[in-house]
């Protein structure tokens, strides 16, 4: 993987010169997003609170990373060779990533995704000339998972690869050599926290371990949507238990640890529990306060960052990442009636509510 560290060492010193040329083309444009200091929020708590802006990448969210890590590390090993077809199993966004990355280095692109996402993920991959396969959701154990299906597809071709984006460690140490080195860079150091959700557990794991390498004083926390099993293993210094319920946020959330959060899992400080009426109201605020316009998961990643700064007390400094904009689900999150049909409805502060215009 040594050429990989040495792209994103090339990456990261570009740092955000706007005369910058990205000669690698598309993977080359991948990273080094700005670090936005969230000004409400920050004041409300006495804190800095910060958000990396992964929206900001050239497929629009932070599997961009793991799409780029993965399939460089496959053709650096011999894995896959030029007009081969790439096979995953994903909830959308790492699709997309892919789906970009292959049109750029001349790939097939295939997914398997649960039937469960939102109609404009599925079409974004089908117009970036993606195979898009819904199936239905169900969990990991069933041997009809999205991923299992993935897994059996690409075993079936020539020149064909699954890039197992949950347990190939390919996906976190791309997060080690970017993400990582790029919000201690942008911090110079002085970082208190970092909290985020996790679905691969790639970001969490990667970015853990690197910013853990720098400065031990540095928590790192996990955040953990409704429905997942995560929350309670960190909390309960690590029983698994039976996955139940559900939430709204789409990509986040696990009922195992995989093998890119193993990597880090034992060494958080801890982890979180963040209900949909705190990711729904967030959504609203941030747009009205910051103009940010993001989706359900980047929401709750800075409703932990909030709740870790009051943890860590005032004049402390955290991050989080804004995993992707909210377009992909404003069909979803701006809905009155969609929202009232999962029971959050009540969720929006009364006076953002003239941001739900769609019925």
């Amino acid at each position: 993987m040594l050429s990989i560290l040495r792209r994103a060492i090339v990456q990261q010193s570009r740092g955000f010169a706007t005369n910058h040329i990205a000669v690698d083309g598309l993977t080359g444009a991948v990273g080094n997003t700005p670090l936005i200091y969230l000004r409400t929020l920050s004041e409300q708590t006495g804190s800095k609170i910060y958000g990396k802006a992964e929206f900001q990448n050239p497929g629009g969210s932070i599997k961009d990373r793991a799409a780029v890590g993965i399939v460089l590390d496959a053709e650096e090993k011999g894995r896959i060779k030029p007009g081969g077809t790439i096979v995953e199993g994903t909830a959308g966004n790492t699709g997309i990533g892919l789906a970009h990355v292959c049109r750029a280095r001349g790939y097939k692109c295939v997914i398997f995704m649960p039937n469960t996402q939102s109609q404009e993920k599925i079409d974004l991959l089908s117009m970036l000339g993606a195979e898009v396969h819904p199936v239905p959701a169900v969990p990991y154990e069933n041997p009809l998972n999205y991923n299992h299906q993935a897994k059996e597809y690409a075993e079936k071709l020539e020149n064909a690869i699954w890039t197992d984006q949950f347990d190939n460690t390919a996906n976190a140490y791309a997060h080690y050599v970017s993400t990582g080195p790029e919000i201690w860079e942008q911090t110079k150091g002085d970082i208190d926290g970092f909290v985020c959700s996790t679905g691969t557990g790639g970001t969490l794991a990667g970015v853990g371990k690197y910013l853990k390498e720098k400065s031990p004083k540095t928590q790192i926390w996990l955040a953990d949507p409704p429905g997942s099993v995560l929350y309670k293993y960190v909390s309960s210094g690590g029983k698994l238990i039976e996955r139940g319920g559900s939430s709204i946020t789409e990509g986040i959330g696990q009922g195992r640890v995989t093998n890119n959060l193993g990597i880090f899992v034992n060494d958080l400080s801890g982890a979180l529990h963040i209900s949909d009426e705190k990711s729904i109201s967030m959504v609203y605020q941030l747009l009205d306060s910051e103009g940010l316009y993001l989706g359900a998961s980047s929401a709750l990643n800075v409703v932990a960052a909030v709740e870790l700064a009051q943890k860590l007390g005032k004049g402390s400094k955290v991050v989080t990442v804004l995993c992707d904009g909210a377009y992909r689900y404003q069909s979803r999150l701006f809905s009155k009636k969609w929202l009232e049909s999962k029971g959050l409805g009540d969720a929006i502060p009364e006076s953002l509510r003239k941001y739900a215009v769609l019925d």
